[in-house]
């Protein structure tokens, strides 16, 4: 929902370093971060992701178990987060490997609510490595056509791929390694 412009208290995660790169690049013009959870250690709270084999018990908070939601999450006061995937995943969330954090607080960052050693930030120096780790990227076929299944996806490529040259570097014309353009 964040990519269309909704609100949402759900936070965007991926399973793959490089899937959460490339969105931490994609648009950067200054320092961009890419963040790390430890989901075990995201609460000391019993939580996990249900699945169609599972017993929910009592004591489990995640907005999966009936009343949860209303009880824990909408109150905007338990310090806390769980993670998860939907009961019904759509191509995006399978294309990115994508996963949803949901903090229990709204007012605080996710850093200020989890103990300390369950989130990392990785800071990306957007001036020095963009332009590379998104050649990098593409090479390794992430990119908006395979994140984003469909004509949405492909068009977003497409955008980038008319300001980037695989032959040569359009801002200094620098000639990429492996080519020859005689």
């Amino acid at each position: 929902m964040q990519h269309h412009g909704a609100p949402t208290r759900l936070l965007d995660f991926s399973w793959s370093p490089f899937v959460a790169a490339f969105f931490a690049l994609e648009h950067a013009s200054a320092d961009a971060a890419v963040w790390a959870v430890f989901p075990p250690g995201l609460n000391t709270r019993p939580n996990r992701t249900l699945r169609p084999s599972q017993t929910i018990t009592g004591d489990e908070i995640g907005p999966w178990v009936e009343g949860a939601y209303e009880k824990h999450f909408l109150p905007n006061e338990l310090r806390m987060a769980v993670i998860g995937e939907p009961h019904n995943m759509n191509q995006r969330l399978l294309a990115q490997g994508g996963t949803f954090v949901m903090p229990g607080v709204l007012h605080e960052p996710i850093e200020a609510i989890v103990p300390s050693d369950s989130v990392v930030k990785f800071v990306l120096a957007a001036d020095q490595m963009r332009d590379a780790a998104m050649t990098e990227l593409y090479a390794m076929n992430i990119n908006n056509a395979t994140l984003f299944p469909g004509l949405d996806g492909l068009a977003r490529s497409l955008a980038y791929e008319l300001e980037h040259h695989w032959a040569f570097n359009p801002k200094t014309l620098e000639v990429r390694p492996g080519y020859n353009l005689d």
